[in-house]
């Protein structure tokens, strides 16, 4: 079945960057669909991949495109405790092995046994819940890659003692390989179980937070990706992703998620970050009042004026260092008030008369030939 879609922006816009910021593939794949005529734009098909949609037009891609985009597999999985994400190691043993149809839900296409699935943001071997499995690179990117704002919602059972400076810090205080951690939503849901919402995915990041604040994770429950839940799927079983939420994890990925308690997170910055007091120094540097530019009012504070006061006072004025001419004493150009003896003025003779410095006898020295070539 063909798909139709209205752009609703203010500005015309390339029509296959649009069709990748609609989530409905790459923008190289799209150049091939508009290459073989299959995306029609006002009842039109387009021919030339650079083609530019104008707000409130219609895009229609046909059903043989359609089909070939959603042959790109992608797994939904309940991955139990004990299974490894990736490639295995020794003795392990892969989730991809689920991907049966003995332990399929519903209807869909069941993957070749040679099909090369990649983890879409992997989930420990003692960790269990929401994982997927996909071949489609454009999903691994609005899902796993640098720029993707999706969140990732967890159910951590810990053991210790849990206090609210402990869930402040889980929250933003922590950082991990000498790099501070993003800001999480931590909250306390009933017992020892603490939901966890994360905005990036470091190497065991929830079970090393909880470490920082003395609590032991018993069992990690990833429950939900973006917009997708794994509400209604038994642990152990696996079904295929659908269309629309495809279509919903990419949009999903474009934007940060906000966060409840601190508004929308900022990117992160590479680097350590200052501590607070630098900061606050820093800050106070800023905000405190600068120096006039006379130097009139502030005392014996040095004047920032290249030359003497405004009011004839006495403060000495910037130097810049020794003079060009090798002189360490007297008055540099510009301060003295007379004028300077210019470098390159003529030489005198032994009576005081000026010597000869060109064909002219003006001022200038005579050029230098400088060394013999030869």
């Amino acid at each position: 079945m063909s798909q139709s879609f209205t752009y609703t922006g203010s500005e015309p816009v390339r029509l296959n960057k649009w069709m990748a910021e609609l989530g409905l593939c790459s923008r190289r794949e799209a150049e091939a669909l508009i290459a073989r005529g299959e995306v029609i734009v006002g009842g039109e098909k387009v021919a030339e991949p650079g083609h530019k949609i104008s707000p409130g037009e219609k895009m229609t891609i046909a059903s043989t495109a359609v089909a070939a985009l959603d042959a790109q597999f992608t797994a939904v999985i309940h991955k139990p405790m004990g299974m490894v994400s990736a490639q295995p190691e020794g003795d392990q043993v892969p989730a991809a092995r689920l991907v049966v149809k003995a332990n399929m839900q519903g209807e869909g296409d069941v993957p070749e046994r040679n099909a090369s699935l990649a983890p879409l943001g992997r989930l420990d071997q003692d960790s269990r819940g929401l994982l997927l499995l996909s071949e489609d690179g454009v999903l691994a990117k609005a899902v796993i890659g640098p720029e993707s704002g999706l969140d990732k919602e967890y159910l951590v059972t810990v053991k210790g003692v849990v206090t609210e400076e402990k869930l402040r810090l889980l929250r933003h205080g922590l950082e991990l390989d000498g790099r501070r951690l993003r800001p999480a939503r931590v909250t306390r849901t009933e017992g020892m179980v603490l939901r966890f919402v994360l905005w990036e995915g470091r190497k065991r990041q929830i079970r090393r937070m909880c470490e920082l604040v003395e609590l032991d994770v018993v069992d990690l429950l990833r429950v939900r990706i973006g917009p997708l839940s794994i509400s209604g799927l038994p642990e152990g079983k696996w079904r295929n992703l659908t269309t629309e939420e495809r279509t919903a994890l990419i949009k999903a990925s474009k934007t940060i998620t906000p966060v409840r308690m601190g508004g929308t997170l900022p990117p992160m910055k590479k680097g350590r970050p200052k501590p607070p007091s630098e900061r606050a120094d820093r800050g106070d540097r800023a905000s405190g009042p600068r120096p006039a530019r006379d130097g009139a009012r502030d005392g014996d504070r040095k004047p920032f004026s290249k030359g003497p006061r405004r009011e004839g006072g006495d403060a000495k004025p910037f130097s810049k260092g020794p003079r060009r001419d090798g002189a360490e004493g007297g008055a540099r150009r510009g301060y003295s008030g007379g004028k300077p003896e210019r470098p390159n003025s003529p030489r005198k003779t032994s009576d005081g008369r000026p010597g000869r410095s060109g064909k002219s006898g003006g001022s200038k020295p005579p050029r230098s030939k400088g060394p013999s070539r030869d």
